[in-house]
């Protein structure tokens, strides 16, 4: 596949959030390709989980000549070269605290399904907060 448009969340709620942004954002200009536009920083609480830690979410568009899995792949790599581990959630919660989180929501205009991958993500329209960075 060539000339794609992939549209990623970004998310963190540990260390410094601010930086870990910017470090994904470098890391994935360079692994992934051009990042053509992003939406402000929208802070909000864990969702699916207990945290004390608000979290940064920041949804950026990006050009690349990968294919889907390949994205998915590069950025699970991007995320344990950031430092994301992956632990259990504790019982009754769907997720943990972390460094970096790095969703494919959209992959052009496709509907892709894999074992690893759904695209469109289910988060572009069951979380609100996915859905308010479409339109900042």
């Amino acid at each position: 596949m060539s000339n794609n448009i992939v549209t990623l969340l970004l998310g963190t709620n540990l260390g410094d959030k601010n930086n870990n942004l910017e470090l994904a954002k470098s890391l994935i200009n360079k692994e992934v390709g051009d990042i053509l536009k992003y939406s402000n920083i929208l802070e909000n609480e864990a969702v699916g989980f207990t945290s004390s830690n608000s979290f940064l979410n920041q949804k950026i568009e990006v050009y690349t000549t990968l294919s889907p899995i390949k994205v998915l792949k590069t950025v699970k790599s991007i995320e344990n070269l950031m430092g994301r581990t992956y632990t259990q959630p504790l019982e009754g919660e769907n997720y943990v605290d972390r460094i970096i989180d790095i969703d494919v929501l959209l992959f052009n205009n496709i509907s892709f399904f894999s074992s690893g991958l759904i695209i469109p993500h289910h988060q572009v329209v069951t979380r609100e907060f996915v859905k308010e960075l479409f339109f900042i």
